[in-house]
């Protein structure tokens, strides 16, 4: 690794470190609205089995989420948003089965 390279790296490693203690403000924060689970996939009028598999996450994980056992977070949180905001992206590129394919 270059040296000029090295010593950015370290640069970023302190600066994350300050920021973690308080020492100096993020020079940004991203913040993720929470969603509704159960209501964005019934809106949608998709069952657990087939949103779950949209998603491509367990149906246990889905009805942990619904129920507020655990929350989504990370790249699930915002998938969610997406199919909140802008569902012709997700069904762009996964499209969920329907009831009457499912057996096709």
């Amino acid at each position: 690794m270059r040296e000029e390279l090295f010593a950015e790296l370290v640069a970023s490693v302190r600066e994350g470190g300050a920021i973690l203690r308080g020492e100096v403000a993020p020079a940004r924060r991203t913040i993720v609205e929470k969603l509704d689970v159960k209501k964005l996939r019934e809106r949608h009028d998709l069952s657990q089995t087939q949103f779950a598999a949209l998603l491509g996450i367990s149906v246990k994980t889905l009805r942990n989420w619904e129920q507020g056992r655990r929350t989504p977070d990370g790249p699930a949180q915002v998938l969610l948003q997406v199919v909140a905001k802008h569902p012709e992206a997700v069904w762009d590129v996964v499209r969920p089965v329907l009831p009457s394919e499912a057996g096709a």
